[in-house]
């Protein structure tokens, strides 16, 4: 496997000005004889599939959902970086790139990033011609607040549904395509694999999650823009139809896959209270804005109420140990530090599992210095959202907060072009490993998935198109339906599944192995143990599951025992990425390398590059590959926020 990042040449600064400007154009008239096929709605998705139809390319888009308004974007809460520097605090784009490739524990290329924060500012200015409705200040400028990492202001925000406003305003570009013709939507569709012709994506299988049908499609260029893979510990703030598949199948196709053990813990959602739970609920990391955290000094005082906690019982460990960025730490930061006082028997709330795993997110002192109604203002929708899952106000009593699985920064391997290891696919948003390195700092996921689908993937792809494509191909091609008759027969295997355990059940089993071995700590004994226990654990699914139904039909059940499947393969991956990753590093945080405080030792003589998978077959363990990293412009550093 040859990794080449195809980074350009010269100054940081003028890379992607300069690279624009190089990359081979196809004629406007040209353009309408590509087609191109876009799997996912969310926001690289939709802005993706809105802007290359716009230039002219005819467009299949794919999605899980019943419609592309329901894509996991939705769920985005926080707000969208931007170096508008509008607070005159001292931002910059230099800010916020060293900030973070910082963030990232200088674990992603600069180019990369650079160009994330270079385009970031247009993002806003695009989606607010979009009429994004924008949080705005008293005379009617476009407001902002701050997030982990940072220490000025520069995250934009609808109130606390950021994410379904920056989806709407893409949803509407897609739909004008739609009608204009240029855009065929395909809702309810699900991929299954990727067809690869002479070393190309040519195309794709997917199936009709509604009839059961399976078809194949054939394209000049696929873009894969699917989210992640935080399901596989069952557990996560992630839509329950959020999974692996679409990337994993690519993977097994000869697409690298990076970092895989690369996972962010979002430390402020609300705790896990039943054995049975099926998902997790984020908050917003934009309550830290206003909320202090903290919990008792004193084990033993879980189920206090905590208005009788007197300030001097009170422990507010971000703010003691941290007095730089307080409650702003990084999120890996701000999860390991709520874990420790955790496990230290400091924890709150009802015992779940042998512990209080939960800690405070405080208003009170916000409401006392600001009003309710300022406070109402800025997370009233999120207040609300809290109670009726908990039956508490956050206006009366704190909020009770705790780490979970939210985002993961590892995926499949891209260049600077965004495409994969297979020409031909490229791979936008979180599908792909490019920009955030070991942790994605707040905010920061809607800037990246909308920098890829409007702005950078017109320019790139349309310099494969004119460079490297090789001709037409439709679907009578042997290698669709050969790779449809793979299909067909995994479907089949899968529906052959009789046992007596519900596959729901194997992959909380899976969960339980990923979250204590693989989860926010891991340690080498842990680790192997995992690769003990998933394929013990896989060899178990196939002979204890049960599927019902048939594949010429509507089959939740067919759906999610395809992608444990996938999920059973893939935890092994991560678990192998973990352990031979012998270092802490942001999110990846292995308990044999720490300092005496709890803090992440790097070890950047070995380990200053990017992993990357390749896939042998199933009978060989998969190659692992190095992308190094170099650092030209910031200093390799210690993080610190104290």
């Amino acid at each position: 496997m040859q990794l080449d990042a195809k980074i350009p040449a010269g100054p940081l600064r003028e890379k992607w000005d300069r690279h624009r400007f190089e990359l081979k154009l196809v004629n406007p008239a040209n353009k309408r004889r590509f087609r191109i096929a876009v799997v996912g709605t969310g926001l690289a998705g939709a802005s993706a599939a809105a802007s290359l139809a716009e230039l002219g390319y005819d467009v299949d888009c794919f999605c899980i959902q019943d419609s592309p308004r329901r894509a996991h974007s939705i769920a985005a809460q926080g707000g969208i970086n931007a170096a508008k520097n509008y607070q005159n605090d001292g931002d910059s784009i230099w800010r916020l790139f060293y900030d973070t490739i910082k963030g990232g524990d200088f674990r992603a290329r600069e180019a990369n990033v650079y160009r994330l924060a270079q385009i970031s500012v247009d993002i806003i200015d695009h989606c607010v011609a979009q009429g994004v409705p924008f949080a705005r200040e008293y005379g009617g400028l476009l407001d902002n607040r701050s997030f982990g990492g940072a220490q000025v202001s520069r995250t934009f925000y609808a109130r606390g549904q950021t994410g379904q406003q920056l989806l709407l305003g893409a949803y509407s570009a897609l739909m004008r395509m739609v009608d204009a013709g240029k855009v065929a939507m395909y809702p309810r569709h699900e991929m299954l694999d990727l067809v690869v012709i002479d070393g190309h994506a040519r195309g794709l299988v997917t199936r009709n999650l509604v009839d059961g049908t399976i078809r194949s499609w054939a394209a000049d260029a696929v873009v894969l823009c699917t989210g992640g893979y935080g399901n596989v510990f069952y557990l996560s703030t992630n839509a329950k139809a959020s999974n692996v598949t679409a990337a994993y199948r690519c993977y097994k196709r000869g697409a690298g896959f990076g970092n895989p053990c690369f996972t962010q813990i979002h430390p402020t959602c609300i705790p896990q209270r039943g054995e049975y739970q099926s998902k997790l609920t984020l908050m917003s990391e934009s309550l830290r804005n206003d909320g202090r955290v903290w919990v008792p000094r004193k084990p033993g005082m879980g189920e206090v109420d905590p208005a009788s906690i007197p300030e001097a019982d009170r422990y507010y460990y971000l703010e003691e140990r941290y007095p730089s960025f307080g409650n702003l730490v990084p999120r890996d930061v701000a999860s390991r530090a709520a874990k420790k006082v955790c496990d230290d028997g400091l924890g709150v709330g009802p015992e779940v599992l042998g512990q209080r795993n939960a800690v405070y997110l405080d208003f009170g002192d916000s409401i006392r210095r600001l009003g309710q109604d300022a406070i109402a203002q800025r997370y009233g929708n999120l207040f609300e959202m809290y109670e009726r899952i908990t039956a508490v106000s956050p206006y009366k009593a704190p909020m009770q907060i705790y780490p979970a699985v939210h985002y993961t920064m590892g995926g499949l391997w891209v260049d600077y072009n965004l495409m994969s290891t297979i020409p031909g696919l490229h791979v936008l948003g979180e599908a792909n490993f490019s920009d955030h390195g070991a942790n994605r700092l707040g905010a920061s996921a809607l800037m990246q998935g909308l920098a890829d689908g409007y702005f950078v993937i017109p320019y790139t792809l349309g310099h494969f198109l004119a460079s490297s494509h090789r001709g037409k191909i439709d679907t009578s091609h042997p290698e669709f339906a050969r790779v449809e008759g793979e299909c067909r027969d995994r479907t089949k295997r899968l529906l052959s599944l009789r046992g007596k355990r519900p596959v729901d059940d194997l992959h909380r089993e899976l969960g339980h192995i990923m979250w204590d071995h693989c989860g926010m700590a891991r340690n080498p004994e842990g680790l192997r143990k995992a690769l003990g226990l998933i394929p013990e654990l896989r060899e178990r699914f196939w002979r204890e599951a049960a599927v019902p139904g048939a594949g010429e039909e509507l089959n939740p059940w067919l759906e999610h025992a395809g992608r444990v499947a996938d999920f059973l393969e893939f935890g092994e991956l991560m678990c192998r990425d973990a352990l031979e990753r012998d270092e802490s590093c942001g999110g990846h945080f292995r308990e044999d390398h720490q300092t005496k405080d709890g803090e992440a030792v790097r070890d950047d003589e070995r380990f200053c590059h990017a992993a990357v998978w390749e896939y042998q077959g199933d009978d060989r363990p998969a190659v692992r590959h190095v992308e190094p990293l170099a650092f030209e412009n910031v200093k390799l550093s210690t993080r610190s926020y104290k």
